[in-house]
């Protein structure tokens, strides 16, 4: 076989794919039907209305079927620069706007803007592994950065790992996979580190429109120079159920978004037109239908949390957006633990160890819940069936 670039050799493979791999060859236990809690993307397709948008837009549109501009839409790219400086009291303009082909893209171009081999990115630990995968693809070293107790970094141990070579910190708030929602305080004293040593803060909100605060999370887009430390991601998937259709956004200085066009005109040209239209639509008349769906995550929140102050041995460690972040009572490490909830209870969530360092002596007691695609009927049938796996 002709040689293989051993940074990708060296990269675990993509988690949810070992995990639908493990489910084709563990049986399910007689009579129960599978409970996926192992993916946090919605199942359902875009609302009615949407759908017929993207429906109208292929067969009306000739230029949505073409190549676009390499940033998107210049319409979108409007209409979030607008949002955003209503949603965050902040100047955004459409400059600081490139569209991408999902929020992963966003990171990669991020970090393809900022480091080269052998630089450093500061990553807080539980992280979101596909982040960590990038980096170790692009032979960029990833600095854990061990949340505490409360899922939550610490810029002071964050500043005792900052070398000559760091070139970034990464946040993500709601946070994946532990999804607690980031102080707005905390997130300050992240960009002013980062200011300081002169670094970039990767801001990942792809889910934001499911914080259950009011108003904005924080009040970086405040500060006139937030350009130059910030670099903000987001996703249209969660917002509008577009998963299939790769939109998502990032939003940093003009000069930034400059190196940002380079990177996405090599990899993928431009994000896909129908997926842009339907982003553009859904932002212009899905305010109230979002605030429906925020409302029903945050139901199945409170569910989860109340769920598992009942459930004997568990504890939860953080819970938010489409997550809940638990601690499990058993001897055995959360790999075996996760292949006798198929096998058991027909029950799959992701062991703490797909989002941690190797060695990490944390993650083998911790799991991860992806609950945003269950209903209320099958949340009481989690907990029955977590409650029933034997010691």
């Amino acid at each position: 076989m002709p040689h293989i670039n051993p940074n990708l050799a060296r990269t675990q493979p993509p988690p949810i794919m070992a995990v639908q791999a493990l489910l084709r060859e563990t049986p399910l236990p007689t009579g129960k039907t599978l409970i996926n809690l192992s993916q946090a993307a919605p199942a359902d397709p875009p609302p009615e209305p949407l759908c017929q948008a993207i429906a109208g837009a292929a067969l009306n549109d000739p230029a949505a079927h073409l190549y676009g501009p390499v940033l998107g839409l210049p319409a979108l790219r409007e209409e979030i620069a607008q949002h955003w400086s209503r949603a965050y009291g902040g100047a955004v303009t459409p400059g600081n706007v490139a569209v991408t082909a999902g929020c992963n893209q966003a990171f990669c171009a991020a970090i393809a803007t900022l480091s080269a081999p052998g630089d450093e990115v500061i990553l807080p630990s539980p992280w979101y592994f596909n982040q960590e995968m990038w980096l170790r693809m692009s032979g960029i070293a990833t600095v854990p950065l061990p949340a505490g107790p409360e899922m939550l970094p610490d810029p002071d141990r964050a500043q005792a790992l900052i070398g000559p070579r760091t070139r970034a910190i990464v946040l993500v708030t709601p946070n994946n996979p532990c999804g607690v929602e980031y102080p707005a305080d905390l997130v300050q004293a992240f960009a002013a580190l980062a200011r300081r040593h002169g670094l970039a803060l990767i801001l990942d909100e792809t889910y934001r429109d499911f914080d259950a605060r009011p108003g904005r999370p924080h009040d970086l887009f405040t500060d006139p120079g937030w350009g130059e430390t910030l670099i903000q991601l987001y996703s249209f998937s969660k917002a509008y159920r577009l998963t299939g259709h790769r939109v998502g956004a990032l939003v940093a200085a003009p000069a930034r978004i400059a190196e940002v066009e380079k990177f996405l005109d090599t990899v993928t040209i431009c994000a896909g037109q129908l997926g842009q239209r339907a982003a553009l639509w859904g932002m212009r008349n899905l305010g109230d239908w979002l605030a429906g769906e925020r409302a029903e995550i945050l139901a199945r929140r409170a569910a989860f949390e109340a769920g598992f102050s009942h459930l004997p041995g568990w504890r939860l460690l953080g819970a938010g957006a489409y997550f809940a972040y638990a601690e499990h009572p058993f001897e055995e490490p959360s790999p075996a633990l996760t292949r006798r909830l198929i096998a058991e209870q027909a029950l799959i969530a992701l062991p703490g160890t797909m989002f941690t360092p190797e060695g990490d002596p944390e993650a083998p007691r911790q799991m991860r819940f992806a609950f945003a695609n269950i209903g209320f009927e099958v949340i009481g049938e989690v907990f029955d069936r977590l409650g029933a796996v034997s010691p």
